[in-house]
């Protein structure tokens, strides 16, 4: 799972970096600022892109609680995931002792993957700076 997660993000940053580098060479042609509403919505479009890679991935690790069988219900196991990816926590009662680990490891791939998202939005953000 986490080298499925990790490469999903990959893929996914490499495209939104992709089409963000298009982006700013179209603003830079129309001399567009990062401020008007078009540079708002690149900036909108890129944490959605982010939260669409970070549901991916939850939904993922969701998923595999249903098909290992420790968690029985869809709407338990987005939620649990959810919280543990966000390494919010939650009570680990809902698994049972042989795939808790699971969550464990959950917890620290989706600390290491926000933090990766937070890197990518800070290096995007950077371009506004230099206006």
């Amino acid at each position: 799972m986490v080298v499925l997660t990790v490469l999903i993000h990959g893929v996914g940053l490499a495209g939104l970096g992709r089409a963000l580098r298009l982006e700013a060479r179209e603003e830079a042609e129309h001399h567009v600022g990062p401020m008007s509403l078009r540079g708002i919505m690149t900036t909108v479009g890129t944490v959605l892109g982010l939260f669409i890679l970070h549901g991916i991935e939850v939904w993922s690790y969701g998923l595999l609680y249903l098909k290992l069988g420790a968690i029985n219900r869809v709407s338990d196991a987005m939620y649990f995931s959810t919280m543990t990816y966000g390494t919010l926590g939650y009570s680990d009662t809902l698994l049972s002792d042989s795939w808790r680990l699971v969550a464990a490891i959950e917890g620290i791939n989706g600390l290491l993957l926000i933090g990766w998202s937070t890197a990518f939005f800070v290096t995007v953000m950077g371009r506004l700076n230099r206006l």
